[in-house]
């Protein structure tokens, strides 16, 4: 074990299932402890680098539950599997920390937490949206700093997005999930940009539309961009939603920032390396009325230089699936992933994950991003 302070549950338990932060809730502990196993738990609220983990796996790990802040790599992968280890999972639905080809080489299937984040992260892409276009940080400061001396006509003087145009990097069930919100909130028309055509989300515009036409309001648009610089030089307030890999890391650099209104907004509830912080600091100074709200951080927990003192950023500690209901839930998943695996139940078929958070969960791994490369979608067929 290593020098952080752990904790264990159930120490009878048969199987030795190390958890490298404390989880919130408590099903995912009964899950676990049904499932037989010893539950050694990291409450240590620093992130574990490679040797302490290597240190709590030991000789003998049948299972781990891990974090997005954890390189879960080669290394780590060949130290459970030399330990008997056959189970892992993210505690998250993003697995850009989890190098899978170094799962799958080992063997171990790789969990992941799906379908719980997708509104909860959808509303704060929301709520930053709104945050940075009625400028809701800088007034709180200026009023708390004691400035504030009365109603002005000019002060604090935002942005209406009503009717204007929202650009969605990654329209998948996040990005999907806002840009509805965004439409029937606020009828807001919509510019896309995704590997694949969303005939879901268009379908859904359309038949708003039709409800819309009642009511004798305008129609709204929905379309897929030929290219993202078509996208970001017709977008008014961009939001991203994209996976984090090889091809969108910085995709939003100095060249693409320049493509933008000058006065747009950019929120990013996704992956910070998507972005060019120091790109978009400098892009931010030169350019005050440009806004942008941010979750997550190219470097994170650092920022980059000069970040924190722009007016014109809203930042929030990666908090955009913070909400109970979600992270006791991806508890639930992360936990039910783990102990399926070491009961030898079968792969979840169905899209909806929603039975795992039931008093009776279903006795089925939930989610394996490597089951195909590790075999398993053809033994399901």
């Amino acid at each position: 074990m290593s020098s952080y302070p752990w904790r264990i549950q159930n120490p009878e338990g048969t199987f030795r299932v190390i958890v490298t932060k404390t989880l919130p809730g408590r099903q995912w502990l009964d899950i676990l402890t049904a499932a037989d196993c010893r539950l050694e738990i990291c409450h240590s609220k620093a992130a574990l680098d490679t040797e302490a983990i290597k240190a709590a796996i030991g000789s003998r790990c049948d299972g781990a539950i891990g974090q997005l802040t954890e390189p879960w790599g080669e290394t780590l992968f060949n130290t459970l599997k030399a330990a008997g280890g056959v189970a892992y999972s993210n505690y998250a639905v993003g697995y850009n920390n989890v190098d899978l080809d170094a799962a799958t080489r080992a063997g171990i299937p790789v969990g992941n937490t799906p379908g719980v984040l997708t509104e909860t992260t959808a509303e704060m892409a929301v709520a930053l949206t709104f945050a940075v276009a009625r400028r809701v940080g800088e007034a709180e400061r200026y009023l708390r700093a004691g400035r504030y001396t009365g109603w002005l006509p000019d002060l604090f003087l935002g942005t209406l997005l009503h009717g204007k145009t929202l650009g969605i990097i990654g329209a998948g069930r996040i990005g999907a999930a806002y840009a509805r919100m965004m439409v029937q909130g606020h009828g807001m028309q919509v510019i896309y940009h995704d590997l694949a055509a969303n005939t879901d989300l268009e379908s859904f515009v359309a038949d708003y539309n039709r409800f819309r036409v009642t009511q004798r309001m305008s129609a709204v648009a929905c379309r897929r961009a030929e290219s993202l610089d078509e996208l970001l030089e017709t977008a008014d307030c961009v939001s991203i939603h994209t996976v984090l890999d090889d091809t969108t890391r910085h995709l939003i650099d100095a060249r693409r920032l320049s493509l933008m209104k000058s006065d747009a907004i950019l929120i990013n509830t996704s992956r910070g390396p998507v972005v060019d912080e120091a790109a978009l600091v400098d892009h931010c100074r030169r350019h005050p009325d440009f806004r942008a709200g941010l979750d997550v951080f190219e470097n994170e927990p650092e920022m980059a230089s000069g970040l924190a003192e722009l007016d014109n950023v809203v930042i929030v500690p990666h908090i955009a699936s913070a909400t109970r209901w979600t992270r006791e839930g991806m508890a639930t998943l992360a936990a039910c992933n783990v102990a399926g695996v070491l009961n030898g139940y079968p792969l979840w078929q169905q899209p909806d994950i929603l039975p795992f958070l039931e008093a009776d969960p279903p006795r089925a791994i939930p989610s394996i991003v490597n089951a195909g490369a590790l075999g398993w979608l053809a033994q399901a067929e």
